[in-house]
């Protein structure tokens, strides 16, 4: 099969496209074959070597978590799913070494979830990571209809999601974000706020008595965090595990089928909306990942597999 690889950690230019063993169906999994993946900074993060310390590699390497396509076969025990199903997935293992960037990925079922009718292939597969952390974040922060939430970052992919989410249980949310970004909050019921120096006093001004919860999805803002929380607050970071030295917790996300489907099903009732800056060829993957390391897109950056 036709995949991207790299054989040693490096940057972008480490990555060239070749040919692949094909998956195997093992028991409990299903193969899927692939149409889109989405790019997400821990794609070139552990590209870099960035997760070494972390999780297992073994050489060459198949990046990428995200994936949305349809299945092409399934391992014995595995009634979840048959050939032809539209499905998406987070599909982190324990072993870095076969992703999504290929024709064909084997995933366990429990990591899957169907595409419902109305969803379309980009939605899909940009929802998972960014979804599901955004899911975590708030299942983590207890948050209710009662709370003021600030979100670092409420622009970006997962922060975005976040919001909209938060929303949606009724709490009132402060989001930071560049200007140019204001109006995409506030459209969803989000209170913008510039990022930068005199933050605390930004936030201040909307909510004096500072903010119930926070969730950090940029890092490197802990301090001007536990200047904003009131007595008795709550805050989550995925950018900075410091947080559990001063009461925070420290979100990783993880892979999860029934979870997605209700994001999912989230999209379908149009409750849930999943922006997409724009799409790749995956022998342009490099091209994705350096835009995606610039900070650069406004929304989610797609590869199409089919390309």
């Amino acid at each position: 099969m036709r995949a991207l690889t790299y054989t040693e950690y490096g940057d972008p230019s480490t990555l060239s496209v070749g040919d692949a063993p094909m998956p195997k169906a093992a028991p409990g999994a299903v193969v899927i074959r692939v149409e889109r993946v989405s790019v997400n900074p821990v794609d070139w993060k552990v590209m870099s070597g960035g997760l070494d310390g972390l999780i297992e590699t073994i050489f060459p390497v198949i990046p990428g978590w995200d994936v949305a396509g349809v299945v092409e076969s399934v391992g014995p025990d595995t009634p979840e799913f048959t050939p032809g199903d539209r499905v998406a997935s987070y599909g982190r293992t324990d072993i870095i070494h076969g992703g999504t960037y290929a024709e064909f990925v084997a995933l366990p079922a429990t990591s899957v979830a169907a595409i419902p009718d109305g969803v379309d292939v980009d939605a899909a597969a940009g929802l998972p990571l960014v979804g599901l952390t955004a899911l975590r974040s708030l299942e983590t922060l207890e948050l209710t209809a009662d709370d003021t939430l600030l979100i670092h970052a409420a622009s970006g992919g997962v922060g975005y999601l976040a919001a909209q989410l938060a929303r949606a249980i009724g709490a009132t949310v402060i989001g930071t974000a560049s200007a140019q970004n204001h109006e995409k909050l506030t459209a969803i019921g989000v209170t913008p706020v510039a990022y930068g120096e005199g933050l605390v006093e930004r936030v201040r001004e909307v909510a004096p008595d500072g903010v119930s919860a926070v969730a950090d999805f940029v890092g490197g803002v802990r301090e001007d965090t536990l200047a904003l929380l009131a007595d008795g607050g709550r805050h989550v970071s995925i950018a900075d595990p410091s947080v559990e030295e001063v009461g925070g917790h420290w979100v990783w996300v993880r892979p999860d089928g029934a979870r997605l489907s209700s994001l999912l099903e989230k999209v379908a009732a149009g409750a849930l909306r999943v922006e997409i800056d724009r799409t790749f060829a995956l022998a342009d993957t490099g091209q994705a990942f350096e835009v995606s390391m610039a900070g650069a897109a406004n929304g989610k950056l797609l590869i199409d597999v089919t390309r």
